[in-house]
């Protein structure tokens, strides 16, 4: 009798703590647990001690936190027929758990689909400027087109952010030669409105001098001080009209 049930208070034992082991439950503050008591959702259990019914009942995890995922590189015609290839980064959280469980079968993969198919969609009808330009609107429209879409099943996506654009090598050398040309073009704009400033300087000067004879002698004074200040072995050295104009009158009339 002893032999025979003590096997039999050992194997109660066991029951007994297989039976304990599977009613309680942790969950962290980040995790939340929905439960199936015989197939049926009921409330939303934890954070902390959770004690659910073995057998009877069916305790599934959610954490609750952003996740962040990759979403693959795509390739994408842009709307001026350009190919290119683009990868972004999306994140998200469960706000619902019991939506995220029971409004699809696998709302991490669900999520990763719907943003490679918004990803190809949004970009293929921009062009590759906008596309390179406008980087912080088309991240904007993205999220908000992949939120609207996922709201059903309890995510929130937060952000999506594009992360590369991997271009062509033709393209590349294009947008290089673009890029040269537009500084040319700069560099020239800029020296002719250095040009163009210039003039209007010396014109404001000509009326100046022509209104005040005694500027046009300080300009030769000065002119005759810096030519003086280098270490020159030739100094040339201006002369007045005004001084010659006289011999030159008497030269004229004399050849009369």
């Amino acid at each position: 009798m002893y032999q025979f049930g003590f096997p039999g208070l050992i194997f109660a034992i066991l029951l007994i703590v297989y039976f304990v082991t599977s009613a309680i439950k942790i969950l962290r503050e980040y995790e939340r647990g929905v439960v199936f008591r015989l197939g049926r959702l009921v409330p939303i259990k934890g954070p902390g001690l959770v004690i659910i019914w073995p057998v009877i009942d069916k305790l599934v995890k959610v954490d609750l936190r952003t996740v962040t995922f990759d979403v693959p590189a795509q390739d994408i015609i842009t709307k001026d027929n350009i190919s290119v290839k683009v990868n972004a980064v999306v994140y998200f959280r469960v706000i619902d758990p019991s939506k995220a469980i029971t409004a699809v079968e696998d709302f991490h993969y669900a999520t990763s689909q719907i943003s490679q198919t918004t990803l190809r969609s949004v970009l293929g009808q921009s062009s590759l400027d906008e596309l390179l330009a406008k980087r912080d609107e088309l991240n904007a429209e993205l999220q908000k087109i992949i939120d609207e879409q996922t709201e059903p099943w309890g995510i929130k996506v937060s952000t999506v952010e594009v992360k590369n654009v991997d271009l062509p090598q033709e393209m590349l050398r294009a947008i290089a030669k673009q890029a040269e040309a537009e500084r040319e073009r700069r560099a020239k704009v800029i020296h002719a409105e250095g040009e163009f400033q210039a003039a209007q300087k010396l014109a404001d000067a000509a009326q100046i001098i022509a209104t005040q004879p005694g500027a046009l002698q300080l300009r030769f004074l000065q002119t005759l001080t810096e030519v003086a200040a280098e270490k020159n072995s030739t100094t040339i050295f201006p002369l007045p009209i005004d001084l010659i104009e006289p011999f030159l009158k008497k030269l004229k009339k004399d050849a009369d």
